[in-house]
């Protein structure tokens, strides 16, 4: 059992939750509310459609021959195969820089992609690796497919808060087709793009929707359809390292890491309105899709390090939907995904820092400093250090995205585990401390002291998540009603 035990929120409210039967079959939309005891049935080759091209986002999939086709939970297509498509539309265009509309069969985790030619350290190597059309998908296959935009653009889903800095993503949209060998019951969330033979089917029937408690938000609350809109488009995210911000299509997802990681944080703690199930399928559905999409990365050693803010937000989507569904390969990510590096953890580490706390900072590019310590001095561990003494040319560097661009897109995520009580599935727990000592340690002699020794100001101060009135209230609401107290556990 995950849960722990709950203070201020008495055991009643969870109790009242649990003893509530859920409704089944409400319509959202499309995304109904399914249990065990009335699950969909599970269709028959020939109860599909037959059909000679889909359309998802914008993008279409012709077929050589009619194939039958049908939809998982959240929306996307599958086709039975194998099958063979004829084409995409738009189609791929162009070459070398001025390439645009690209697709890839079971996308690389090793930082290739071929869906635009303008991508952060693109190489022709990397877009021959797309697919070319007539295309032939076998049962296991996922074929993803982008449309591209003139000119760069900001990203529409939670976009930064800096409207003057240039926006990046190439990309305007992309959408997943899948192949399988059989038809699936109408509650199966798509397996995850990056999973080869599409070997792990989810239902959503068997959400435990008990484990999410009900609780009266504050005000400052986004409206439920805003929320769930953040997640209704695949967040296609199998590049490792900073470069990923490119391929962050600006329809689909946030672009830099910090937003994804306030995105994330805003849409979990969103599960925990008091609103009936059915309100919120579209919002949960489509954050366990997230999860699963990366989990099936992580699962083939991709990951996403700590590299200032671009790391953020990929490991609350699993650990969600591995409570939520019980998946038991999920719920034990180092062992399972052992390669897989999150940008949270390797960003926090147990140990003294100058201003007493013993939790602390990592550096901007924990990664980058361990490989070659003398280029990147400045990026490495630095609070362990005095201001006057922190290394580099750039000594502030570190300590400037501590404050811009990783622990303020923490704050929620780390309250969302906490109160989903899964702080063993995540486990780090260097990562709670620090996000606790973030909103409780009380940085004013500190900020002085940065001033005076290196004639800096630090702007962002400690206390808040800057950004996100939803978030900071949520956390002065509920954390202190779980255990341990957040003033505890970084000193």
């Amino acid at each position: 059992m995950y849960r722990k035990p709950l203070k201020g929120l008495h055991a009643m409210v969870c109790a009242a939750f649990a003893a509530a039967a859920l409704t089944c079959g409400v319509q959202v939309g499309a995304l109904p509310v399914y249990t065990h005891e009335n699950p969909p049935e599970a269709p028959e080759p020939e109860d599909l459609p037959l059909k000679e091209e889909v359309t998802r986002y914008g993008i279409t999939w012709s077929f050589e021959e009619p194939v039958r086709v049908g939809r998982f939970v959240g929306g996307d297509y599958y086709v039975v195969g194998p099958v063979t498509v004829q084409s995409v539309t738009p189609p791929a265009t162009g070459a070398g820089e001025t390439f645009r509309n690209g697709s890839m069969l079971n996308p690389p985790v090793d930082g290739v992609t071929a869906y635009d030619g303008r991508f952060v350290n693109i190489r022709e190597a990397h877009l021959a690796r797309g697919a070319e059309f007539p295309l032939r998908m076998e049962p296991g296959d996922s074929l993803v497919s982008s449309i591209s935009l003139e000119e760069r653009s900001r990203n529409e889903v939670l976009h930064g808060p800096h409207r003057d800095r240039p926006a990046r993503s190439p990309l305007k949209t992309m959408a997943v087709l899948t192949c399988l060998e059989e038809p699936v019951p109408g509650d199966a969330f798509r397996p995850g793009y990056a999973d080869i033979g599409n070997n792990h089917i989810h239902l959503a029937r068997g959400i435990e929707w008990e484990r999410l408690l009900r609780l009266e938000l504050p005000e400052s609350a986004p409206a439920m359809e805003e929320t769930a809109r953040m997640f209704e488009r695949p967040w296609i995210d199998h590049v490792r390292g900073w470069a990923s911000r490119d391929i962050h299509a600006v329809q689909n997802m946030p672009g830099y890491g910090r937003e994804v990681g306030r995105a994330v944080s805003i849409g979990a703690l969103r599960l925990f309105g008091d609103e009936p199930e059915e309100q919120k399928t579209a919002l949960l559905y489509g954050m366990i899709q997230v999860g699963i999409d990366n989990w099936a990365v992580a699962e083939r050693g991709g990951g996403w390090p700590a590299q200032g803010g671009f790391g953020n937000g990929r490991k609350l989507p699993i650990v969600l939907a591995a409570v939520m569904l019980q998946d038991q390969r999920m719920l034990d990510i180092a062992a399972n995904a052992p390669e897989a590096v999150f940008g949270e953890d390797q960003h926090t580490e147990w140990g003294d820092a100058w201003t007493g706390a013993k939790v602390r900072f990592t550096g901007q590019y924990p990664e980058a400093y361990e490989s070659n310590p003398d280029r990147y001095p400045d990026r490495g561990p630095y609070e362990h250090l005095e201001p006057a003494e922190w290394p580099g040319e750039r000594p502030t560097m570190s300590e400037s995205y501590r404050r811009c661009c990783t622990s303020i897109s923490w704050v929620g995520q780390a309250l969302a585990i906490r109160l989903l009580g899964a702080e063993d599935v995540w486990d780090h727990d260097a990562f709670f401390a620090y996000v606790d000592r973030w909103m409780t340690e009380d940085d004013g002699p500190f900020v002085a002291q940065i001033r005076e020794q290196l004639d800096w100001d630090p702007g962002i101060r400690q206390g808040s998540t800057v950004f996100d009135r939803f978030v900071d209230d949520m956390w002065e609401t509920y954390r202190d009603t779980v255990d341990p107290p957040a003033g505890e556990t970084w000193r």
